[in-house]
């Protein structure tokens, strides 16, 4: 097959007009054309009087015309061989020589959970430890933190069934690189979990958070139904190395019981919040290390306005859908500051998983018909910003935590330590004096936002970096330093505090094998897709450690 990219045609344009575009680009007769599919379908927004749909197409012709074809084009760079995305396992069960001890993953987000569904497609058995509940009963805890300030510090936006990832907007597209087509293997699956068809082919595919509950349950029971086992509300508390060897852990189930696991294989999947558990591999010696992270607010405004700015008369338009935007500031104090995790149509939602600490994050339904957008407007941090951090003392590793939870605290405090958020509008932010009354945008976290001066809910740098951002991002976002646009505080849970190294031939933690650090919580993921990439490579690197290179070489 052939590959056509960067085919454009207009916003509203008939059925008939793309494969008359695929007949005239290629300059065949229609009869040649035997079947096109639209691999991916973006649009150029930059002339937001002409918006254009830009068009990826695979393209079926006959085997004799397509070389024809191939060989005319070979200097035109877009039109190329179809690439082969299909997923190709490294290995299978019966290539064991013999039963080793079961591989377990820990964390059921989505790194751990297409690392848990690879491994089991392999037929390896895994067993999965997730702290939290499953999701349906995670979603009535969450339910209780966001209308009765009830806070289950085990089963929140951060643990349970989904990981972070089901509390969000659902956004299914990285910029990592990806040679071997792993996001299509993510997307695959979704789809066949339940997600809409259009996510294979919609340049920022997102599904929302109602359908993600349901897909995360249909993966589960698939992943049952391959011979994993799931233990859920089972929160590990030890880890047993011998000589640099993973040989087993500890967890303490929902009953209370302490139970051990004999293991050499154990792929640690927990996400950016189990600081806990980030302690404990600490205090065993696993090696781990500081790295950079964002904090900040998050900002509303009437989605109408972003609409507006990006699309210009075709706002509204059902194919453009709600507008998003990505913005980037390089501040005078030589901080950046960065919008994250934009939501169209969404809500803030109360995401802290410890008590006394106030955390926000954002979050749409599928539809994106809420009325505010939101964002994270976040600057960036470095580790030499943590207070007791020393880059040549390896003890002060975790004190990015200490520097997260101070700032989460404070936001407690100031939300008037009910676990409301602190907030202010725009305007008053802008000029440093406290909000008294709500405006035009009225906020959407819950259980509530105090309103206040947020000047003391950062770091002075950040306050500042942040008040010169807004302005900017006026500039490209017409009504983005509205005065009543609303700024909820505060942000912190950007990115892991800290990175637990790998090696990157074989992705085992650097000092102590068999245990493979993956996704956002060891710092190598961020966001669904990328998470979920990373879990079926670490979930490769496991069956190879187990059924060794040998056994690559037969199945490949």
């Amino acid at each position: 097959m052939l590959r056509i990219t960067e085919l454009k045609l207009p916003l509203d344009h008939a059925e008939a007009a793309l494969p008359a575009a695929i007949i005239a680009r290629l300059s065949i007769k229609p009869t040649d054309l035997i079947r096109f599919t639209v691999f991916r379908r973006g649009y150029d927004s930059r002339k937001k009087a002409d918006i254009q749909l830009v068009y990826t197409l695979d393209i079926e012709l006959a085997p004799a015309l397509e070389a024809a074809l191939f060989k005319k084009f070979k200097r035109d760079v877009h039109i190329l061989l179809t690439p082969d995305t299909s997923y190709k396992f490294v290995a299978k069960r019966e290539t064991l020589s013999a039963a080793p001890k079961r591989p377990v993953v820990i964390g059921f987000g989505p790194c751990g959970i297409f690392a848990a569904l690879i491994l089991a497609q392999m037929g390896l058995n895994p067993i999965i430890l997730e702290r939290g509940k499953v999701v349906r009963e995670r979603t009535k805890d969450t339910w209780g933190l966001w209308r009765r300030r009830e806070l289950n510090t085990e089963s929140n936006v951060q643990f349970g069934e989904g990981g972070a990832g089901t509390f969000s907007d659902g956004k299914l597209w990285s910029q990592v690189k990806d040679p071997k087509h792993y996001g299509r293997k993510v997307l695959d699956e979704f789809v066949k979990a339940g997600a809409p068809e259009e996510i294979l082919f919609v340049s920022k595919p997102h599904i929302g958070t109602f359908r993600l509950v349901k897909m995360v349950e249909h993966m589960r029971e698939t992943i049952t139904s391959l011979g994993g086992e799931f233990q859920f509300q089972s929160r590990v508390t030890d880890v047993k190395i011998e000589n640099e060897q993973m040989r087993g852990l500890t967890y303490v189930n929902a009953e209370g019981e302490s139970i051990e696991i004999e293991t050499e294989h154990v792929v640690l999947a927990i996400g950016h919040s189990a600081r806990d558990t980030f302690q404990m591999l600490f205090d065993r010696g696993v090696y781990i290390e500081a790295k950079p992270l964002s904090l900040g607010f998050r900002i509303e405004h009437p989605q109408s306005i972003v609409d507006r700015a990006r699309f210009g008369p075709s706002a509204g338009n059902p194919i453009l859908g709600a507008a998003d935007y990505k913005l980037v500031h390089h501040a005078s104090n030589g901080r950046s500051v960065y919008s994250f995790c934009m939501c169209p149509g969404g809500t803030v939602v109360a995401a802290t998983s410890e008590v006394g600490r106030v955390v926000t994050n954002g979050m749409s339904q599928y539809s994106r018909n809420e009325r505010n957008a939101n964002a994270g407007i976040v600057c960036g941090v470095s580790p030499e910003d943590f207070p007791g951090y020393d880059k040549n003392d390896p003890k002060t590793a975790l004190a990015g935590i200490a520097f997260q939870r101070q700032w989460e605290s404070r936001a407690y405090e100031l939300g008037g330590e009910t676990y409301c958020a602190p907030g202010q509008k725009v305007g008053d932010f802008l000029a440093g004096v406290a909000s008294k009354e709500f405006g035009e945008v009225l906020p959407s976290y819950k259980p509530g936002v105090h309103l206040t001066d947020l000047a003391t809910s950062l770091p002075d740098y950040a306050i500042a970096a942040i008040r010169e951002a807004i302005p900017e991002f006026e500039k490209q976002i017409k009504g983005f330093a509205m005065h009543d646009a609303m700024l909820t505080g505060v942000e912190t849970r950007t990115s892991s505090p800290i990175r637990i190294k790998r090696r990157d031939d074989d992705l085992q933690s650097m000092n102590t094998r068999g245990l493979f650090p993956a996704g956002e919580g060891a710092g190598y993921a961020g966001g669904i897709m990328s998470a979920g990439i990373d879990g079926i490579r670490v979930a490769e690197a496991v069956a190879l450690s187990m059924i060794g290179d040998k056994a690559m070489r037969k199945a490949a």
